[in-house]
C-alpha cells in the first residue's frame, strides 16, 4: 500500500481500511461465489395448487311468522275483507229516472232568490216545535249536483248527534223515509243523501230545514228558490 505524500491522517487511515477489507474479501473468496450465484440458472419455485371452494346453494326453510309474546296465545287475525251482513247495510234511497244531474242548469238563481229562500226557511223553523232541535241549511252546488256531500253544523252535531258513524234517516213531507250514512268525524251526510236530493229535485239555491224528531231521524222541509228563466 502506498500512501501518497500530502494526504491527511484521515485519508491515510481510510485508504488503509479499504486495503484491509479487500484482503479479507479475497481470503473469503466472496467475489467468485457472487459470480457463481449470478450465473447459476434460476429454478422455478413449485406453484401451490389452489383449492376450489365449493359453494352449496342455501336452502331457505320457511319459518312461522314472528308474533309478540303477549299475542302468541291469541287466535290469528285474518285481514281479508268480509262482506257485511245484509241487515247492517244501509238501504239505498230510490232514485227517479230523470235528468237529475242537470237540474242546476235549468235557469240561474240570483242572490236575491237565495236570500229569500233562506229567509223563508228561517221563518218556517221559527214556527216548529222548539222541543225538537232544528237548523237551516242553504243548498250549494256541491250539495246537490256532483259532490253530494252535505256538511252539517258542527255545534249541532256535537250536541245532538251520535259520536260515531251511524245511519241517519231523513223523512220528507210525505213521511217517506230515506237512510243516509252519517260520518261523525266529518259532521256530514254521505251515502244516501244523493238519493234524497235527486228524488226531491233539490236545486242549488234552495233552502232546507232539518228538524231532529228522533235521535237519528230528521224531518226535512224544502223551500224552493225562484229560478230566473231569462224572460224577465
Amino acid at each position: 500500500m502506498v500512501i501518497e505524500k500530502g494526504m491527511s491522517p484521515y485519508e491515510a487511515a481510510r485508504e488503509r481500511t479499504v486495503e484491509e477489507n479487500k484482503r479479507k474479501m479475497e481470503a473469503l473468496n466472496l467475489r467468485h461465489l457472487s459470480a457463481a450465484v449470478s450465473v447459476a440458472p434460476k429454478t422455478p419455485s413449485p406453484m401451490k395448487q389452489k383449492r376450489r371452494r365449493l359453494v352449496h346453494p342455501a336452502v331457505v326453510v320457511p319459518s312461522p311468522p314472528r308474533r309478540s309474546r303477549r299475542l302468541a296465545n291469541l287466535p290469528e287475525v285474518k285481514y281479508s275483507e268480509v262482506a257485511p251482513d245484509k241487515s247492517e247495510r244501509m238501504k239505498r234511497s230510490p232514485r227517479k229516472l230523470i235528468d237529475s244531474i242537470y237540474l242546476a242548469t235549468r235557469g240561474s238563481v240570483s242572490m236575491e232568490a237565495r236570500l229569500e229562500a233562506a229567509n223563508k226557511a228561517e221563518e218556517l223553523e221559527s214556527q216548529l216545535d222548539p222541543v225538537f232541535p232544528s237548523f237551516v241549511k242553504p243548498m250549494l252546488h256541491s250539495h246537490v249536483v256532483r259532490g253530494f256531500w252535505l256538511g252539517l253544523p258542527k255545534h249541532f252535531c256535537d250536541t245532538y248527534l251520535p259520536k260515531h258513524d251511524s245511519i241517519v234517516t231523513l223523512v220528507d213531507e210525505k213521511d217517506e223515509e230515506f237512510d243516509t250514512n252519517y260520518l261523525a268525524y266529518k259532521n256530514g251526510l254521505s251515502g244516501g243523501w244523493a238519493g234524497f236530493a235527486l228524488d226531491h229535485g233539490i236545486l242549488d239555491g234552495d233552502a232546507t230545514v232539518f228538524q231532529l224528531i228522533k235521535p237519528t231521524t230528521f224531518k226535512v222541509h224544502v223551500i224552493r228558490a225562484a229560478v230566473d228563466d231569462g224572460n224577465a
